[in-house]
């Protein structure tokens, strides 16, 4: 991934949807040539020159000051998953090569993190990590995610666009899908120089075009809660709300917990999928070890 490149993509995109009456501009001219704002508004919006901006709109976000940025943040008005990402675009640029370590490994999981999905039984848990493999889960998550599962090395972004048991497993697939790949937009803005994830992005870019048109959006959000609607093989349709978990001792391991509203049918559809899980023969993901503590 050419790091100028997104940065210019980025920036242009976030330009392109902000209309001069959602600035609180007026709409000067009625033969506007762009379908949002011109570069000069944005420098205006921004407290910047517009040679300033249009440098930085051309990828150049070397020695972009923390105001600068916030400026042009509140200019675009981006989210906070959007700003996030612009900070991560401006710290690559900004970071030497010689400087950029290999990121830690994110597989490995711990004999604690185990035991603590295991001590999970009412409750799916499951953890992935930054290349969207499925690196561990309770017996619950295993049977919730069996679809997924037939893999012997689960990945989320692989089950969803190259998988055709997806599109009925997601009810929301078109929703799930964009979610999915704004999830790993920001995940690349943080580490652009990943070979693992930018082979990842190759891959599904080569053979998904669903992937390619949503990823040419550059949209970025965060993936912390949610709801999460499955037709699930066994039990049928399930509508459970997820929590998200970053672990601060596992760099890039993201703990996600499913619960259904007390008495709902989704509930019930838990409970049956309890007791399919307690005498069904379940996947593991496998090509994972567990590591014992330093």
């Amino acid at each position: 991934m050419d790091h100028r490149s997104e940065v210019r993509e980025f920036l242009t995109s976030r330009r392109d949807r902000i209309t001069p009456d959602r600035a609180g501009l007026p709409a000067y001219g009625g033969n506007r040539r762009v379908p949002g704002l011109r570069r000069e508004e944005v420098a205006l919006l921004a407290g910047v020159s517009v040679d300033y901006y249009t440098r930085l709109e051309r990828g150049d976000l070397t020695g972009a000051s923390h105001s600068v940025l916030d400026g042009l943040a509140r200019a675009l008005q981006l989210d906070e998953a959007e700003a996030a990402h612009l900070f991560d675009l401006a710290h690559t640029a900004n970071t030497s090569p010689t400087a950029r370590r290999p990121r830690r490994r994110a597989d490995a999981v711990r004999p604690s993190v185990q035991r603590l999905l295991d001590a999970m039984t009412e409750a799916p848990a499951i953890l992935r990590n930054n290349y969207f493999d499925y690196v561990a889960a309770n017996r619950l998550a295993r049977a919730l995610y069996s679809p997924v599962f037939t893999d012997p090395a689960p990945n989320s972004a692989r089950f969803a666009f190259l998988n055709p048991a997806a599109q009925d497993f997601y009810l929301d697939w078109d929703t799930s899908t964009r979610e999915l790949v704004a999830t790993m937009r920001g995940e690349a803005g943080r580490n652009p120089f990943d070979r693992r994830l930018t082979d990842l992005v190759g891959e599904l870019s080569t053979r998904s075009e669903r992937f390619r048109t949503l990823w040419a959006a550059h949209d970025v959000r965060h993936h912390r809660t949610g709801v999460k609607r499955l037709h699930h093989p066994v039990v049928g349709d399930l509508e459970l709300t997820y929590e998200a978990f970053e672990l601060p001792a596992d760099p890039g391991m993201t703990l996600s917990t499913y619960t259904a509203e007390p008495g709902s049918a989704s509930a019930d559809g838990l409970r049956v999928l309890a007791s399919w899980a307690a005498t069904a023969e379940l996947p593991a993901p496998s090509g994972h070890e567990i590591v014992p503590p330093a």
